[in-house]
């Protein structure tokens, strides 16, 4: 399971010209899932994802978790994040998990942040999606497990 994280000042999924999910002051999650993924693992990355310490203190430095700024977060599914490149020019996606459990673990992975008290907007599993976002820094961190 791979996450991708940016801190953003506001963040924003689209569907079919309709907002589905929009935030502010948080981060946008891309979220992977591979072949086998468990959740356990998912469980780790909502942990790590929770007390990732990336927001600005008063000195300026990066010292608070999204729960010390009252963050949110705003979680896509993106399986493109398992795309194999390494032959060729069209990327293979052999190592994402099928559809049906890979949604079901996105779906407990959101609902395992929002166990954790964090406001949590998604976007729409497998819809073609249009993602915007003001990134905050710019922050990026990858997490995986």
């Amino acid at each position: 399971m791979k996450c991708v994280v940016q801190r953003v000042k506001k963040a924003s999924v689209e569907v079919n010209q309709q907002i589905v999910g929009k935030i502010e002051n948080g981060f946008l999650v891309l979220l992977g899932v591979k072949q086998n993924d468990t959740r356990e693992q998912a469980d780790y990355l909502v942990k790590k994802l929770i007390n990732l310490r990336i927001f600005e203190d008063e000195k300026g430095k990066m010292n608070l978790s999204i729960q010390d700024v009252q963050g949110k977060l705003l979680i896509v599914s993106q399986f493109t994040l398992y795309a194999n490149c390494n032959e060729g020019n069209r990327p293979s996606f052999i190592e994402a998990e099928k559809p049906e459990q890979a949604n079901r673990l996105y779906e407990y992975f959101c609902e395992e942040c929002r166990k954790k008290g964090i406001e949590v907007q998604t976007g729409i599993f497998g819809a073609d999606m249009k993602v915007e976002l003001i990134n905050d820094g710019p922050v990026t961190i990858i997490l995986e497990k």
